[in-house]
């Protein structure tokens, strides 16, 4: 397997998974450059609706959002290990008492179908592999509804997102302690809405993990 490995490293070697520059010997997942300059998103007191707390990795800017834009639509879903890591050294600094259930905001299925997987699954995926939780899905999309990338305002974003999550096995989480996956938060409307489903289905704290946040105005 050593061997094996070895030899696909040197047919196709390991990349940061930011920039895209082949990495060191002694580098994982990201460059020297992009572990040093890339600004790391500070621990957030701003307060969500329907969210206990939130953690996001870095800013959605520069290499970040292109190496999201590639993960979520040019399917680069290797990067989700990488990703998984980096999100689950941060959670365990800012929560090291740990949660209860592991879960994920879910895309559409058409979404799922034109894309080939969901990536927010992917992620939760790799995270739980770290924290050695396995992901337990907690609400299912049920409406198809435009992405909220294309819509701009708060008021405009939240009636987007209104309704379109319901509650799937909620014994499993009721009084729990979830920590949710997402991939991106911008107004947190998204985040908002299915962390409300959970709560009115009987979880007893929602917090939200994600790669990027976007930097407020």
């Amino acid at each position: 397997m050593m061997i094996i490995q070895a030899i696909a490293d040197l047919i196709f070697p390991p990349k940061c998974v930011l920039c895209g520059a082949i990495l060191e010997k002694r580098e994982t997942d990201l460059c020297h450059k992009c572990r040093v300059e890339t600004p790391e998103f500070p621990r957030s007191r701003i307060r969500l609706t329907f969210l206990d707390s939130w953690t996001s990795v870095w800013y959605y800017e520069g290499n970040v959002r292109g190496s999201m834009h590639r993960y979520k639509f040019r399917g680069a879903r290797r990067y989700a290990p990488a990703y998984g890591r980096t999100l689950a050294m941060k959670l365990l600094r800012e929560h090291p008492e740990g949660f209860d259930i592991l879960t994920w905001v879910p895309i559409s299925p058409l979404r799922k179908l034109s894309r080939g997987y969901d990536q927010v699954e992917l992620l939760a995926k790799a995270v739980g592999r770290e924290l050695g939780m396995e992901p337990v899905r907690t609400i299912r999309k049920i409406r198809h509804n435009p992405p909220q990338s294309g819509i701009t305002g708060q008021a405009r974003r939240k009636a987007n997102v209104l309704g379109v999550y319901r509650a799937v096995e909620p014994e499993r989480f009721r009084g729990k302690r979830v920590l949710m996956i997402d991939d991106i938060i911008t107004t947190g409307a998204t985040a908002g809405e299915a962390a409300r489903v959970l709560l009115t289905a009987g979880a007893d704290e929602v917090h939200c993990g994600t790669i990027a946040a976007a930097r407020k105005k």
